[in-house]
């Protein structure tokens, strides 16, 4: 956790690469960028449920969950360009470690929509999270600690 504090508070000089090209490839502040992911994030989570929630409307349920779902998933997925920017994070949603999660972001199937828009949206969290310095970290710490 204070390599966390180090790094957000700009003291820490030792592996700068990764946050530092963050930093200034944006005008925006590491905090606005957060506040405008979370914002987006929220936004496109709640469209995504309220779409899946639609999809029981009889007659025109299917019609509404697509769009309530499509612009769920475009603004949770716009939400990480407030993190890395659209050109990198285009590049580095396939690296290894966020491959499986690119793919469940991805990956539509009518028939299993309730099951698949949860486990698209946990996919979409944790592929989120491998922006933010250490949160997969503390997320795993976090649920170590209170399944223990």
């Amino acid at each position: 956790m204070d390599k966390l504090k180090k790094v957000l508070s700009g003291q820490d000089t030792e592996d700068r690469s990764g946050l530092s090209e963050v930093v200034e490839a944006s005008s925006l502040s590491w905090g606005t960028r957060i506040k405008g992911f979370i914002a987006c994030f929220a936004i496109g989570i709640l469209c995504s449920l309220l779409g899946t929630v639609l999809l029981w409307v009889p007659r025109k349920g299917l019609h509404l969950f697509a769009v309530f779902y499509t612009f769920g998933n475009i603004a949770s997925i716009g939400s990480t360009i407030f993190l890395m920017g659209p050109v990198k994070q285009l590049k580095r949603m396939f690296e290894p470690t966020r491959l499986i999660a690119t793919i469940m972001v991805l990956w539509h199937n009518k028939g299993l929509a309730l099951i698949f828009c949860i486990l698209q949206s946990l996919a979409l969290t944790w592929y989120s999270l491998s922006f933010i310095p250490f949160a997969r970290d503390a997320v795993k710490k976090c649920f170590a600690v209170c399944l223990a």
